[in-house]
């Protein structure tokens, strides 16, 4: 087997195709907040580049490489998206960090690999190519801006077997993961000769609630060594779950996020239960789009997160079924609406719920099942999968995500325990899965 390798063709940045507002727009509360300053990475694969239509169109884009598409449909969908071509800065009187709409542009990579996605694995973890290969990372010579200020970079790499993959890196402070899928949509729309993104976007920072809040310590991190294990969750196991679920609660339904973290809490809590201290609760932290509690208008792009928090004894989460800690995780979404209106009316006292703990008994989720991503087309169909890079391997933290095609149900990729705890949790996690 030869080495697998990335070789970068051009790289720069892509510029709005025309005239947008030069302005500084304010950030939100939650955009503004301390752990949100910093370039999120993912990875979106697709299998090939052949054009799903046949007419004159479909035919001049075969004939185009996948990196001229997005490049083309990048510039253009920047013109109405023109803040992602900015860069972060400190407000001149607030000192506040702020967007300047100076259409700069945004960091742009065609690359080409020297194999085929089977050969691979699809970019199945562990990944056979460096994260470093896949996404931007430029140097200061060719890209003088800080990453922290920097709003996008975006990596087209075209495989020998037609698949090209996106990888992407988005500042969450501009953005939440529905914000860069709505982006990454647009670009898709266009790419596709649609006139215009079919969803507009909205700044609107400026509508966004500001509590007289102030944000707490950034939190100390653990010195935890995590290991990376992958959990597929068929639609069979979910389905049997949700008519258990239903028949225990006389009617109710749940969704297949809260079987699969309600399984995760349980059989976490089982395996590092030798660990806990007698007594102590466990916890399980989620965040929740907010954008129906605080009426946001349709095309909100910005950070519109609220955490969910749940917290329990470890024995009784360890002696529970999934069934019963679905109702727990059901019940805490549902406290969420009341929460966030608290903390958007200044009601919490000064808290602010946004702060975190990251110790061991703590695990921390993130959905990236419905957030937009699996539905990015730029005329070639839809990803066979799209998530994240790597977890954060301090923080005992998880990620939800479709289970990449044709694969049906989710997957949950997790780096939540040490090597002592790793073979008893992934068994216990694969009972019953099939």
């Amino acid at each position: 087997m030869g080495v697998f390798a990335v070789t970068k063709v051009s790289e720069g940045p892509v510029r709005p195709s025309a005239a947008t507002p030069s302005e500084t727009l304010p950030l939100a509360w939650v955009d503004r907040y301390p752990t949100h300053r910093g370039l999120v990475e993912s990875v979106h694969v697709y299998r090939d580049a052949v054009p799903e239509t046949v007419d004159a169109g479909a035919e001049e884009k075969k004939r185009k490489p996948p990196a001229a598409v997005v490049r083309g449909a990048l510039a253009d969908a920047l013109v109405h998206y023109y803040p992602f071509a900015g860069r972060i800065v400190e407000g001149e009187d607030t000192r506040r960090p702020a967007v300047l709409c100076s259409a700069e542009g945004v960091y742009f990579v065609e690359a080409t690999a020297n194999c085929t996605l089977a050969d691979v694995s699809f970019l199945e973890r562990p990944l056979l190519l460096g994260k470093d290969q896949l996404v931007p990372y430029p140097t200061p010579e060719l890209w003088a801006v800080e990453p922290q200020n920097s709003l996008a970079m975006i990596q087209v790499t075209a495989f020998t077997c037609g698949g090209f993959v996106i990888g992407l890196r988005t500042n969450h402070a501009v953005a939440d993961g529905t914000g860069a899928a709505q982006f990454l949509n647009a670009i898709g729309d266009l790419a596709r000769g649609l006139p215009e993104p079919r969803v507009k976007p909205v700044w609107g920072r400026d509508r966004f609630p500001d509590p007289d809040i102030k944000p707490g310590p950034l939190p100390e991190l653990p010195a935890l060594a995590l290991e990376y294990i992958a959990f597929d969750f068929p639609v069979a196991y979910l389905d049997k779950i949700k008519s258990q679920y239903s028949e225990f609660t006389g009617g109710k339904h749940c969704s297949g996020f809260d079987i699969v973290i309600a399984k995760l809490w349980q059989c976490r809590t089982r395996a590092i239960g030798p660990v806990v201290v007698p007594g102590a609760d466990v916890k399980l932290c989620f965040f929740a789009s907010a954008r129906h509690v605080l009426k946001l208008e349709p095309g909100y792009w910005g950070n519109a997160i609220f955490p969910v928090k749940v917290s329990a004894p470890a024995e009784k989460v360890a002696g529970s079924s999934v069934v019963e800690i679905v109702g727990v995780v059901r019940e805490a979404k549902r406290r969420m609406a009341e929460e966030c209106l608290s903390w958007a009316e200044c009601r919490t006292g000064g808290r602010d719920p946004f702060q975190m703990t990251f110790d061991y008994e703590s695990v921390y989720v993130s959905d990236w099942s419905k957030l937009g991503f699996s539905d990015v087309d730029y005329g070639y169909g839809t990803p066979m999968t799209a998530g994240p890079l790597v977890n954060c391997d301090l923080i005992a933290s998880v990620i939800v995500m479709k289970a990449p095609a044709p694969l049906a149900g989710t997957r949950l990729l997790a780096s939540c325990v040490t090597k002592e705890h790793a073979d008893d949790f992934a068994g216990l996690m694969r009972e019953d899965l099939g």
